[in-house]
């Protein structure tokens, strides 16, 4: 860092240059901080010639005209400027202002304060600017045409040799200039390659010309990524305006403890907070590092979520762990970071429930070889690789960085049982199922080992492993059997969690109809008694699905066709997985929607639209019921007058018989 400013410093002493410099970095990396608190003061510290030099920042962000960069140029360089004036020039009448030097723009008369006429006075001696250094920011997020205001820059730096800095990130730069008017590109270079007859294609990988000789050996992609380059590369003006304009380029590094230490600053006002992340500071930078980015800016926010996060949990539990807020931290820093970097779609996360199921799921899907939850395993080796820590996962600070809601149960939810994971005592009343399918048996005796096992079976015979878990947990006890672990009958094994999963079904009714559709057994298995008890699983669970439908049903329809706010409310909510139709008598259906107003039959329809988006298995449920009503509506038309309320029934019709196309 020491170097760079040096490098920049050197720049600024020489009595004459005609180029710029450049500083590149990454979006969020510090470049911004690292003007204002550090080159910022040095440049203006410096003696040149027994004069002191004065910075002009300016960022280019949103800028949409070359004017306002003029405009902001005369407001810093013009000494006759008053506070008055500078109110004046930011609102939108006073925008426009004339290209820096060679034209001027007389603001004095605007006021009456003076009189002179703009053609007979030069601006351009009415304030100095050789002992300015400009910097322009944030180049890549500018409005105007890079390569114009580059062009625009190099007017100061060639011919006035005014000492210029540009900040920016080149390799947005380099995606800006390859994303502009794509369409229109690929448009013109098609039409181009047409016109030279190299678009006859005779095999997927050549193409040749009309006269049928191999002209070239690319595909289309390539053909007219090449096209494109060749007509529009604006890239290539963009290297040629660089190399005349910037003499050199220097690439940011963040010096990341320094720059944290000026975040942590900003929380002096909370002097427990600032002390725990001082004395955490390495682990902050760790799992920032591991983030594989450079952004400072999500590490910024993230230290703002997790003040929020801190200060609740100091006001609600003011003895938990030290070991636990540390992991809350480095895990509100990795969720911050897989989400706001976008590394990974919000979905992955949000799937996970709480912290057993992230370590069951992390567990056993290297045995499954489920390269479903393939993100869930390196989000761990990434950020818990070698960790001690006995809680790793919580749901309230996932849900709070994804949607900015601070869910108090869950809050409350999540810290009673880290907090038990932390208690010896408390923690050997947990379920033991969870031992197995999170891989904490290995740190077992062999003896405690023995006996975890066989409590285990006790467990799934009576019931008391969640049902989902049943399929992961019998692929733990297939793997330790395999691995000679476990002595047991694979028969008994078998029918054991049959005869569980039942009677779980039976007392989990609720749990398993919140179960998300395919999520717990979505993975290849090539292993035929693991494939036996999914397939009993999913059995089961369809039979009690089918059997809360059968109740649910009559609940649900009989607001029809008085109480529709209650009905939309319902089958969008609660019964919004429910095959709740696949339950009930279509002709009584039929004869309800007749008597539902015009208005309200036509928002039911938008429902079913809605109702079986992406939900294949739901519509395939109740698809034989739908199918019947179709079929009733379609033979109740017959020979009736074509009303409103028929042409809607219609409509519901053709809209079930869409749904049977893409079942």
């Amino acid at each position: 860092m020491e170097e760079l400013i040096e490098c920049i410093c050197d720049y600024v002493k020489k009595p004459y240059t005609d180029y710029a410099v450049m500083i590149n970095g990454e979006w969020g990396s510090g470049k911004t901080y690292f003007w204002n608190n550090k080159l910022r003061s040095r440049l203006e510290s410096l003696k040149v010639n027994g004069k002191n030099y004065k910075t002009i920042y300016m960022s280019l962000y949103g800028i949409n005209s070359l004017e306002e960069i003029s405009k902001k140029i005369f407001i810093e360089t013009n000494p006759m400027i008053n506070k008055t004036l500078k109110k004046f020039v930011d609102t939108r009448e006073g925008n426009v202002i004339p290209e820096y030097v060679k034209t001027g723009l007389d603001m004095a008369n605007l006021f009456g304060t003076t009189t002179f006429s703009s053609d007979k006075v030069d601006f351009s001696k009415m304030f100095s600017i050789d002992d300015k250094i400009l910097c322009f920011d944030d180049l890549e997020r500018a409005n105007v045409d890079v390569i114009d205001i580059l062009g625009y820059i190099n007017n100061f730096v060639e011919h006035d040799g005014i000492k210029t800095i540009l900040i920016c990130n080149e390799k947005e730069l380099a995606t800006k200039f390859k994303n502009n008017n794509v369409e229109f590109k690929t448009m013109i270079a098609t039409y181009i390659l047409d016109k030279e007859g190299l678009l006859v294609q005779k095999d997927k990988n050549k193409f040749f010309g009309t006269d049928q000789t191999p002209k070239i050996e690319k595909p289309l992609a390539n053909l007219l990524e090449d096209k494109i380059s060749d007509i529009f590369d604006k890239a290539n003006a963009y290297e040629r305006i660089k190399e005349k304009l910037i003499g050199e380029t220097f690439e940011y590094v963040p010096e990341y403890a320094y720059i944290l230490s000026g975040m942590i600053m900003k929380y002096s006002y909370n002097e427990e907070l600032s002390d725990f992340f001082k004395r955490n500071t390495s682990l902050i930078i760790s799992a920032f590092k591991k983030s594989d980015t450079r952004n400072l800016r999500i590490l910024k926010h993230s230290l703002n979520d997790f003040e929020k996060i801190y200060n609740e949990v100091k006001r609600v539990y003011p003895d938990i762990n030290l070991e636990i807020l540390k992991t809350m931290l480095t895990f509100t820093i990795a969720v911050s970071f897989e989400i706001k970097a976008g590394n990974v779609s919000k979905e992955k996360l949000k799937s996970i429930n709480d912290n057993d199921e992230y370590n069951s799921v992390i567990f056993t899907s290297k045995i499954l070889n489920d390269n479903n939850q393939f993100y869930l395993r390196e989000f761990d080796n990434r950020y818990f690789l070698n960790s001690l820590s006995k809680y790793k996962f919580f749901k309230f600070i996932e849900v709070y960085i994804r949607t900015r809601y601070f869910d108090e149960k869950l809050f409350k939810t999540d810290l009673e049982a880290a907090q038990n994971k932390y208690q010896d005592a408390k923690e050997e009343t947990t379920k033991k199922y969870t031992k197995m399918i999170s891989g904490e048996y290995w740190k077992l005796s062999d003896f405690d080992f023995d006996l975890l096992w066989k409590q285990v079976i006790d467990e799934v015979k009576s019931g008391k492993v969640d049902f989902k878990e049943h399929v992961k947990l019998f692929a733990v006890f297939k793997y330790l059997m395999n691995s000679d672990l476990i002595t047991y009958p694979i028969n008994d094994l078998k029918q054991t969690f049959i005869l569980g999963m039942q009677v779980a079904a039976s007392e989990q009714k609720d749990n398993i109809k919140n179960i998300i559709e395919n999520v717990d057994t979505d993975y290849d298995i090539e292993d035929k008694d693991i494939e036996e008890i999914k397939d009993h699983y999913i059995d089961i669970k369809k039979k009690v699905i089918e059997d809360i439908a059968t109740e649910k049903a009559t609940e649900l329809f009989r607001y029809l066709p008085n109480d529709i706010p209650e009905f939309y409310r319902q089958i969008m909510g609660e019964y919004k997985d429910l095959p709740v139709f696949s339950r009930y008598d279509m002709d009584d259906l039929y004869q309800k929607l007749q008597l539902v107003p015009n208005y309200d039959l036509y928002n039911i329809i938008n429902m079913m639209q809605v109702r079986y988006n992406d939900k294949k298995e739901l519509y395939k449920a109740d698809s034989k019921n739908l199918k019947y009503l179709s079929d009733i509506i379609r033979r109740n038309r017959n020979g009736r007058e074509k009303t409103i309320k028929m042409a809607l029934f219609e409509n519901l019709a053709s809209n079930i018989e869409k749904l049977e196309k893409i079942k």
